[in-house]
């Protein structure tokens, strides 16, 4: 009996591996490299934190997903009205929008160093690519390439980290939190990677797409738990103690070129190829699944289908493949260029996780568990401070001078914290009615 319910729960799985392979991205793998090699094992208290951090945004996510049966956008727009719909629409496709981009630029750089020719060109490839693959196939396409390209890149760094075990002494200190001067925006894209708006929002589009209802929780706990908890977990900390152990300490940049010298010792003169290989695998599957981010949340806003039936969907489909083709002429490193990517997403997170909140305190069949409920008021707690620690090391920049990205950042990050604000005051004066209709019922 136990056996069939575990064969049942896995061959049902599917929904949160999509979010997962847009964590278990290029992103996230810049973001660990910069962090093994910048910091050694300073930083792992923050790996080992992250992915327990993205279940309880996932779980956070299903609850509502699954008590409303329909979209994030909808929910919010009916319960608290078309502008907070429309601000939820923006900062989550801001977000998505620039992700896209840099992604696109890490996968033309590595395909043109992999196979030659210029990065636009294969940029205008992956884009073609994704219009075919999504807006031709659709959400089962996205799906079944996550869970097989996401499975195969925790079995390589699995693997390595079994040939170059870490050192437990260094290790073991690297869990107690601290962060190293200049190191915020690295923290801030180690934790994006796992609790990261669009993962949130995705998810409750996803478990619609498998018709998943309220009796489908615990399939939808199970799923994010598989993919989160235990892949993403693996994932994570095996490319960051591989790195920090090869690397951490170094003076080297945290290019391509140098974090794939943490190989050597497992492939040898094929180092370079396995790691470029590596990002281009996880470069496809979060692109796959992030191109699918920002139409989904439009089309439900404007009320269109959330399928390729609906045609009006699979052109906003294939618009957001091609536009994404312009990340191949932006120039600079994409390492760096995605942990900014992430630390921007984690920016715009916090506003998410405080509507998602809100909305749980008012679905049927009750409120989510005490224990989900408080988990989910410390991830908005760390996601706020970690996000402010890193929009506070971007704003120094401005000293320089009024710098665009700084400044959209800065900005950005303002819009969105009064609005958070705002939303905890409206949670706030609800409990308190609440309680103050309690003590006036009688008996």
């Amino acid at each position: 009996m136990a056996f069939t319910r575990l064969y049942e729960q896995l061959s049902g799985m599917g929904p949160a591996w999509l979010p997962g392979a847009i964590a278990a991205g290029p992103a996230t793998i810049s973001a660990l490299v910069a962090a093994g090699v910048g910091y050694g094992y300073d930083l792992l208290w923050v790996v080992v934190l992250s992915a327990p951090a993205g279940f309880v945004a996932l779980l956070l996510a299903a609850r509502l997903g699954t008590a409303t049966e329909r979209g994030i956008v909808r929910s919010v727009e009916d319960r608290l009205g078309k502008w907070w719909a429309w601000l939820l629409v923006v900062d989550t496709v801001i977000v998505a929008g620039v992700a896209q981009l840099l992604i696109m630029k890490g996968l033309a750089d590595v395909s043109a160093s992999l196979f030659g020719l210029v990065p636009p060109v294969w940029g205008v490839f992956w884009a073609v690519v994704l219009v075919v693959g999504l807006a031709g196939g659709g959400y089962r396409v996205a799906e079944i390439g996550a869970k097989v390209v996401v499975s195969a890149v925790v079995l390589v760094f699995v693997a390595t980290l079994v040939v170059v075990p870490p050192d437990p002494a260094a290790a073991a200190a690297g869990l107690v939190p601290t962060t190293p001067p200049g190191a915020a925006v690295t923290v801030a894209g180690v934790l994006g990677g796992a609790v990261h708006i669009t993962l949130v929002t995705m998810y409750t589009y996803t478990m619609r797409a498998r018709e998943w209802g309220s009796d489908d929780y615990g399939l939808a706990r199970f799923d994010a738990g598989a993919s989160m908890l235990v892949a993403f977990g693996l994932y994570s900390l095996s490319i960051f103690l591989v790195v920090a152990g090869a690397l951490g300490g170094r003076d080297v940049a945290p290019q391509a070129a140098a974090a794939a010298a943490a190989l050597v010792p497992v492939a040898g003169s094929a180092a370079v190829t396995l790691f470029l290989v590596g990002i281009l695998g996880a470069a496809v599957s979060t692109l796959g699944g992030n191109t699918v981010v920002p139409p989904f949340l439009l089309a439900d806003k404007l009320g269109w289908g959330t399928t390729i039936d609906d045609g009006r969907y699979r052109a906003l489909l294939a618009g957001t493949a091609l536009v994404s083709a312009a990340g191949a002429f932006v120039g600079g490193s994409f390492i760096p260029l995605l942990v900014q990517a992430l630390a921007l997403g984690l920016v715009g997170t916090p506003f998410v996780l405080a509507l998602v909140l809100y909305l749980l305190y008012d679905v049927p069949g009750g409120p989510p568990s005490r224990l989900l409920t408080g988990s989910g008021v410390i991830l908005l707690g760390v996601t706020s401070v970690t996000a402010a620690n890193a929009v506070r090391d971007t704003a120094a920049t401005l000293t320089d001078g009024l710098a665009p990205i700084p400044a959209f950042v800065t900005l950005f990050a303002v819009v969105l914290g009064l609005a958070t604000l705002a939303l905890l005051a409206l949670l706030v004066r609800e409990w308190a009615a609440g309680w103050r209709r309690a003590d006036r019922t009688p008996g």
